[in-house]
């Protein structure tokens, strides 16, 4: 049994996870309903697929989980993309989580191919 709270992986989507919760506090009123729930529910989809991935008895299951994972990883980048290119949050503070985002996807995808080597 894995515990997903010891995987560097996990811990770090879970960071970017609270990152992007305090940084959407500043998208207009407006986007509630649209970006900042969409860039919100993707990020938490990370850490969650990963968690519930640590929970499946193979390594296959558990790969599986961690592609989801890299696909809302994805979603995520295109989201702060788009909200730096509609000027709605400085580009000072989205960079350092578009860096945060790729530097994860890499780790997320070093985890699954030591998953698969096993």
């Amino acid at each position: 049994m894995r515990d997903f709270t010891k995987l560097k992986i996990w811990e770090r989507s879970h960071q970017l996870v609270l990152k992007i919760y305090e940084v959407t506090k500043e998208l207009p009123k407006e986007e509630l309903y649209g970006l900042t729930s969409q860039l919100r529910r993707a990020s938490v989809s990370i850490p969650t697929n990963i968690a519930e991935g640590c929970g499946k008895f193979t390594s296959k299951d558990f790969s599986r989980y961690l592609t989801i994972a890299i696909g809302s990883l994805s979603e995520v980048q295109y989201l702060l993309y788009l909200i730096r290119e509609l000027k709605f949050i400085s580009e000072e503070i989205i960079s350092p989580l578009e860096i945060e985002a790729n530097d994860l996807k890499k780790m997320i995808y070093s985890y699954q191919s030591k998953l698969s080597n096993n």
